[in-house]
């Protein structure tokens, strides 16, 4: 009995520092790299974008971002997570006058 007392206890105890020696990586270094991480889907996205598909030159997105045109005749913009965001025509709006 006394050792399965001792063995349960250490076990409990093997846990429990486990537990408190994790460290989630979240941080200014975690924060650090999912921006750098953002920023390069971001750029690879917009360069991948010009090359295969249109830029729309007369409108905007939602939120003053360059409207690329696909295949299917679908508009969407590029988010700073570097998703494909689509839009509808209807959300488009002119573009500034330079």
């Amino acid at each position: 009995m006394k050792k399965i007392k001792a063995l349960l206890l250490s076990a409990a105890v093997l846990f429990a520092v486990q537990s408190f020696a994790q460290n989630t990586g979240k941080g200014k270094v975690g924060t650090a790299i999912n921006k750098a991480g953002n920023k390069t889907a971001e750029l690879a996205v917009k360069g991948a974008s010009a090359v295969a598909d249109k830029k729309y030159d007369g409108k905007v997105g939602p939120g003053g971002q360059v409207i690329y045109i696909n295949k299917n005749s679908k508009y969407y913009y590029v988010n700073k997570k570097g998703a494909k965001v689509y839009v509808s025509k209807a959300k488009l709006k002119d573009a500034p006058t330079k």
